[in-house]
This record gives C-alpha cells, structure tokens and sequence, in this order.
C-alpha cells in the first residue's frame, strides 16, 4: 500500500478543518492511495510535470475518453472516492482543489456528470477501424466500488456484505452521516441519494483462525459450538483483531462478559459464537453510524467465501433482523458496467429495480430469528460502547509510543 502521501493527507485534513471536517465536504477523511493527496505529491515534489500536465483523469474518465476520442468528465459517483468533490453541492470543493494544486478544476474538467450518463458518441476511429455502428453512445465509466453497487443489484433497503478476507459493507443511504472509519460516495444509480463503504481487515483469516484454535480445524465442528450457544452468547462480546485494524486502530484479543468486565478467557463453545457475532456487529454498528437504518424492508446480500456456510449466515440474519440472500454471480464490478450501460439508455423509461427484475432471481438462505431484534439492539448498543473503549485504549498507546 503507498504510504508516500501520509504527510499530504494530514496537511489536507489540517487544511480544512480536520478529518470529520474532511469527510463531511468529500466523504471520507484523508487516503493515501485517493487522488488528492497523489495530486499534491506531485505538485510539490515535481511541480515542472505539474505545471505540463493539461489533463488529470480517473481511469473511469480515461476509458470513456478514449472511446470518444474527447475528454470525457468525470462522474459523480467516481469522483467522490477523490477527497475533492464536495458530495452535498456535487461540485468540486474548491478548499480541497486550493491546497492540492493551483488550477486543479481546469486540469481535473470543470463539468462533472451523473454517473449514468450518456457522454457521447463513438469516436469515428472505432466506426472505421473496427466496424462499431456510428449511432453507438457510450455511457460514462465508473469505479469499481460504485460497479459493485450497481451488479449486486441493491435496491433502496439493501445491505451487501462482503465476507472475504477483508469483511466489506455497501449500502444505499437518503441521510448519510459521514464518519472517519466509513466511506461516502454518491450513489451511481441515483443523485439524490448516496451510497456507503465500510471495510475491516480482520475478515476470513481471523474465523479461519478461531476455528482452528477451538475446533481443530473443522468447519462442522465450528458450526457445532456456534449452534450450541444461545442467539447473544449470555451476554458474552468478543473483539478479534489479528491485524491492526481500521478502527480501533489496534490489534489483539478482547472479551467481555455480560458486565462488561474484560476477560482473559472465553470457553470454546462461548469464544465461536463471540468471534461471529462481534465481527457482524461491528458490520451492523458502523453501516448505522454512517446513517442506515434497519427497517422492515431490510434484506442483506451476502457473498464471499463465509456466505456458503449456513450456520454463520443464520448468525447474520440475526445480527441484523433481517433476511439474508446469498449471491453468486460473479464479477459484480464487471456486471456492474453493463448494467449502468443499459441503465442509462432507459433510465427515463424504466427503474433501474425494473429492470433488472427478470435477472434477479434470488432465494432466501435464512431468515432471523423471532427473538433476534430483542436479543441484538441491545447487544449492538454494548458494542459499540465496549469498542469505543477499545480505541481509546489505543489512542493512550499510541500516546505512549
């Protein structure tokens, strides 16, 4: 991961106000990897390439342009993984643009565009050299978050969860409430609304390592002592980070009992089901602190390689109170594009819910429990206090360092 921009992101989020005051105009506090802080690298450590540079693309902007053969504008939903669009006004912040570079709007393209527009026709190079119908119209590229968004086919109360070897959220929000450990971009399906990101890397590996640690390696065994406790785990939470993670910024082991005493220890039966439990809830606190709302209409999409084991998707339908459907097409990012293509020939014609309605065929793996919404409110609420307290006992280590 490039970390040649740290120093950029802390004077940006300084620049402005801090890093909420980031995340509130862009939707997300300052990335190494985001184009901003890249932007100023450049400008300050090779200002001549800078000051030469006519055009800055995404790769999203760069493909459409080619095929154009004219720059084509970068869209809402791309643009607002750079830390320099303001996601309220749709526009770029000129604050950021100021302290990135000098005449950052004129080399980034004034005019930015929904994410499913239209951008224009095939260039003749294509119609001449490869035969494509001069009445061709190519449709504006997006990123690979927003794709996922659009093939995973989330309508209005969705969750998809991710459950790889990084445990990921998307979601679709009216009021989002941008935060430090979340991401907010704006929705490539409709530009009224938004759509969240939410990523922790302690995923597979660490259920991976839980399970070999209380049943020998076994996933039926594991399955066996999850389904042996009770939905909550007698009010037992458990915290498990093999890495450092996202937030808290830590790494280690940490379990409580239902008084929220710390632990050294949990039985094995105990330790599984606070291992799956706490990694949802963590999944369930922070989509809702970036704004969402579980309601009746609920329905969480899951994928990965955990979403094949039943046992651990019946716990995800009760942390979050709603019904799971498990996906398995593939390559959403790529069905994505397709369907943001066809999506904004017809968007004046038909909803995008609409028209993907023949294709998403779609079964419910489980369903939650009668007890799950009195069971998890509260044991949500817990959590997220116990991991507050978790980060604040890194931020006193960190201090100590």
């Amino acid at each position: 991961m490039d970390s040649s921009t740290t120093q950029y992101c802390k004077q940006l989020e300084q620049w402005v106000g801090g890093p909420q005051r980031l995340a509130d105009i862009s939707g997300s506090r300052a990335y190494e990897r985001f184009t901003g802080s890249q932007i100023a690298k450049i400008f300050n450590t090779r200002p001549e390439v800078y000051g030469q540079t006519e055009r800055i693309c995404l790769v999203s902007n760069f493909c459409a342009s080619l095929f154009i053969g004219d720059y084509a504008p970068i869209d809402y939903s791309d643009g607002s993984g750079m830390n320099l669009l303001d996601i309220t006004s749709h526009q770029w912040s000129q604050q950021c643009l100021d302290f990135c570079g000098p005449e950052l709007s004129t080399k980034l393209g004034e005019t930015l565009i929904p994410t499913a527009s239209v951008v224009g026709p095939i260039s003749q190079y294509f119609v001449d050299r490869y035969g494509f119908s001069a009445d061709c119209r190519v449709v504006s590229f997006t990123g690979d978050n927003p794709a996922s968004l659009i093939g995973m086919g989330l309508r209005k109360d969705d969750i998809a969860v991710s459950l790889g070897t990084s445990d990921t959220v998307f979601l679709r929000l009216n009021q989002p409430k941008p935060a430090l450990d979340g991401h907010i971009l704006c929705n490539p399906l409709d530009e009224s609304s938004y759509m969240g990101l939410i990523c922790f890397k302690n995923g597979s590996r660490t259920r991976e390592r839980v399970r070999d640690e209380c049943a020998e390696g076994d996933w039926p065994l594991f399955n066996e002592l999850l389904e042996s406790t009770p939905r909550g785990n007698f009010g037992n939470i458990g915290f498990y980070f093999d890495f450092k993670e996202i937030y808290p910024l830590i790494s280690g082991d940490f379990r409580y009992n239902k008084f929220d005493a710390e632990v050294q220890r949990f039985s094995k039966e105990v330790e599984v089901r606070a291992c799956i439990e706490g990694q949802f809830l963590r999944l369930r606190v922070h989509a809702e602190n970036l704004g969402y709302n579980i309601g009746p209409n609920t329905r969480v999409l899951a994928t990965g390689g955990a979403s094949a084991n039943g046992t651990i998707i019946q716990a995800l339908a009760d942390v979050f109170n709603a019904p799971v459907i498990v996906q398995t097409r593939p390559n959403s990012a790529a069905l994505g594009g397709a369907f943001l293509a066809k999506y904004s020939l017809i968007k004046e014609q038909i909803s995008f819910e609409d028209m993907i309605e023949e294709i998403d065929s779609t079964s419910i793996a489980a369903n939650p429990s009668s007890d799950a919404f009195n069971v998890y409110t509260p044991l949500a609420q817990r959590y997220r206090k116990l991991e507050k307290e978790i980060d604040n006992k890194a931020n006193n280590n960190s201090n100590h360092i």
